[in-house]
């Protein structure tokens, strides 16, 4: 199920129409009305489109969710959880990981799921290989739209045990949020 305002029940070739038309601009994997302005929502339900419901939005494709990003990824990015016991379709090409999903780390939209701005923040400063200016923008916006600061990131880092990365990734939300 989608949420409204996206197109949803149209084949392909009807939504290419549409777009054509005029009608509808792509929004994601999905599409929107014409005069329709992208919401939080809106971005939820598009970077989920008709996958299944156990994925979660997550690093690159959240960040574009909550509005940190100005592009939605070419390779969707999504998390699962370790007990969900679901392997993609051959033909998916998106880039799924298995995850530990601990209570506050995922906001619902209806039938989509997203990781918060702080578990996208520290995510995208876990698991990038390069972290330049975009991602450093990307997770100085997520902390202003999820309402955290550096000591807050790495106080939840520092509750996950084992994490891969974790040194690294605290000296990343260092430099994107520290004061300058």
């Amino acid at each position: 199920m989608t949420l409204f305002p996206l197109l949803d029940g149209l084949s392909d070739v009807e939504l290419q129409a549409a777009e054509l038309d005029g009608e509808c601009y792509r929004l994601g994997d999905g599409f929107l009305p014409i005069g329709m302005t992208p919401t939080v929502e809106s971005r939820a339900a598009a970077a989920i489109g008709a996958r299944p419901t156990r994925l979660v939005a997550a690093l690159g494709t959240a960040a574009w969710v909550w509005g940190a990003a100005d592009r939605f990824p070419a390779r969707s990015e999504y998390l699962v959880a370790l007990d969900a016991r679901w392997r993609p379709p051959a033909t998916e090409r998106a880039h799924i990981v298995e995850s530990v999903l601990r209570p506050g780390d995922v906001v619902r939209f209806g039938g989509a799921i997203v990781t918060s701005p702080l578990r996208t923040a520290i995510d995208l400063a876990r698991f990038r290989a390069e972290f330049g200016s975009v991602e450093r923008t990307a997770v100085h916006a997520l902390a202003h739209v999820g309402g955290f600061e550096l000591t807050d990131a790495l106080a939840a880092m520092d509750r996950g045990r084992n994490l891969s990365g974790k040194r690294a990734a605290a000296a990343r939300l260092r430099a994107a949020l520290s004061p300058s």
